[in-house]
């Protein structure tokens, strides 16, 4: 399937250069002069290189086409993080480089979408929110919750969120799984 470069986003799957890869991020530029342009960064699924390339806006994509399957997640362990078809029970093993920087958003019982490409795992894709709970923060101080400033405070997956003053340990929060942020209490 054919997409306009402006229709790249994160987590896509394209056909590049005889060659799955696996968009990272993206950024709109338009230079003062010449054409707008997309920069993209993308990560090869086979070999694990990661490249930066420019699309201009009237090229088209080969997007992949990919099964979408919607599994659970179970647990981790030494072999990997292990994930349950909703529809047969089967279960499958993903390795850590296949849900690179996606594991702090993983909690068991999460339902997530596993992509598959010619019945072979190439990546997830996490719900658009997660509710995860503070384990540690610095306990708020009085009269600085007007000031906007955040402060960093750790889930209970292990990543570092940037929180406001008043969210404080053992309170949920939901969290951006696209770019890592706060969002609100939960």
């Amino acid at each position: 399937m054919k997409i306009s470069a402006f229709d790249i986003r994160p987590g896509n799957i394209l056909e590049y250069e005889k060659g799955l890869w696996r968009v990272l991020k993206t950024d709109f530029v338009k230079p003062g002069k010449g054409g707008a342009f997309m920069q993209v960064e993308m990560k090869n699924i086979e070999t694990g290189t990661k490249t930066n390339q420019r699309f201009r806006s009237e090229e088209k994509m080969e997007k992949a086409v990919v099964e979408p399957r919607k599994m659970q997640f179970l647990y981790a362990d030494a072999t990997g993080f292990i994930f349950m078809d909703n529809e047969n029970f089967e279960q499958m093993v993903l390795g850590e480089d296949l849900l690179e920087g996606q594991t702090g958003y993983l909690l068991p019982n999460t339902e997530i979408q596993v992509n598959l490409h010619n019945d072979r795992p190439i990546g997830v894709e996490l719900p658009p929110v997660v509710v995860l709970e503070v384990t540690e923060a610095e306990p708020s101080i009085k009269g600085q919750t007007a000031t906007g400033s955040y402060k960093p405070a750790r889930m209970e997956t292990g990543i570092t969120v940037m929180v406001p003053q008043f969210v404080n340990t053992g309170e949920k929060i939901r969290v951006n799984t696209a770019d890592g942020s706060y969002i609100d209490r939960a």
